[in-house]
């Protein structure tokens, strides 16, 4: 039996990695468990849906999908499992993501997919690790330093711009 994680990330092709690896590089920033996997419900449905189901069984607590096109990976993973999927729609040629985007937010009652903006998989890590910090102090506390940290980028911008002015910046 493969190891307990927080989180798996799946996408349904290896062109979703360089955004689905957003997501990584946040989760390990986190120290949060994950692990990453290429799956096409449409390629390899038998194998895809034989993972998705596994992943209730390794009390992963979050599922990170994403997706382009017809993009229904996301919603296979929400169908076969209780914990929350976040969808991240992928941006696509011939709809610049749109066609992902509606397929994933457009699920039907009773099986939800919370969908991040295309491309937004960096944010879709942030949300499963405010997820998992309802239940984990320690988590909590590190996204809560996350985000305060954002709040110091801007203010030391808006510094710079009254120090400096709008022409010179």
């Amino acid at each position: 039996m493969e190891k307990n994680i927080d989180v798996a990330i799946v996408m349904g092709s290896d062109s979703d990695l360089p955004i689905m690896s957003d997501s990584a590089k946040f989760l390990e920033d986190m120290g949060i468990s994950y692990e990453m996997k290429i799956l096409s419900v449409h390629r390899c449905p038998d194998e895809a849906i034989e993972y998705a189901k596994s992943l209730k069984e390794r009390n992963v607590k979050v599922i990170i999908a994403g997706a382009g096109g017809a993009a229904h990976l996301p919603g296979i993973f929400a169908a076969v499992n209780t914990c929350p999927v976040i969808g991240v729609p992928i941006h696509s040629k011939s709809l610049n993501g749109l066609d992902s985007l509606y397929s994933i937010v457009q699920m039907p009652s009773g099986i939800p997919v919370a969908t991040v903006a295309i491309n937004g998989a960096k944010n879709a890590a942030i949300l499963a690790v405010q997820i998992i910090g309802t239940a984990n102090a320690d988590v909590q506390n590190k996204i809560a330093s996350y985000k305060a940290s954002l709040k110091d980028g801007v203010m030391k911008k808006d510094a710079r711009l009254q120090e400096v002015g709008y022409e010179n910046y």
